[in-house]
């Protein structure tokens, strides 16, 4: 009751405040359990993939991919694929499914930072439209004395836009960050994962061409 009452007294412009803070909230919110989902032990990963590979099992090394979640594993498997085909240049295997996989983690986030520059100057216009409603009270007052309760409604507009603006900016922000780090620690995993990999593919290689 109490929300809806500042939906209410803020005007048109708390609604859009209120829009924009539903949609931050719903992006952060899959893309927090999309994170979470996706988190895994890399080390163990790597290690499992090595042991596996030493016996040329690439079947269970792609299956060992394929079941495992995040964009790292599948990276892996890119790089995996392209080594049993005989692909000399593997580095480019694992570019092209970075190129893949990373668009797919910022997918919707800056939509949050967006919300949380646009939710204070959402505020600021609300309180403008607040104070012009105030000075056209008393323009058009006939009267000589004017009672506070008559601006009341635009002074109270104008400070509820302002509040619920910053309101919704600073978690915005907050928000924002903590994704962007969580993509930065998500793209560091995938670079050491794949590093370790192409080197120990080469290592096989050189192993492979020095029994020949």
């Amino acid at each position: 009751m109490f929300f809806y009452q500042l939906l209410v007294d803020g005007g048109a412009v708390m609604w859009l405040i209120a829009i924009a803070a539903v949609l931050a909230g719903a992006v952060f919110l899959v893309k927090a359990f999309q994170f979470h989902r996706e988190e895994i032990n890399i080390r163990e990963l790597i290690s499992g993939l090595e042991n596996v590979l030493k016996r040329d099992g690439f079947v269970e090394a792609i299956s060992l991919c394929d079941n495992t979640p995040g964009p790292a594993a599948r990276v892996v498997g890119a790089a995996i694929l392209a080594f049993q085909r005989g692909d000399r240049d593997l580095q480019q295997a694992v570019d092209c499914a970075c190129l893949e996989e990373l668009p797919k983690l910022e997918r919707h986030v800056g939509l949050i930072g967006t919300m949380g520059y646009i939710a204070p100057l959402l505020g600021f216009f609300g309180t403008i439209l607040g104070m012009m409603q105030a000075f056209q009270t008393i323009h058009h007052t006939q009267s000589v004395y004017l009672s506070a309760a008559q601006l009341a409604g635009s002074v109270n507009m104008a400070l509820i836009t302002t509040a619920s603006g910053l309101a919704v900016a600073i978690p915005c922000y907050v928000a924002y960050n903590f994704l962007v780090s969580r993509i930065n620690t998500i793209s560091l995993d995938i670079e050491l994962a794949s590093r370790e990999m192409l080197g120990f593919m080469e290592r096989r290689r050189a192993e492979k061409g020095g029994r020949q």
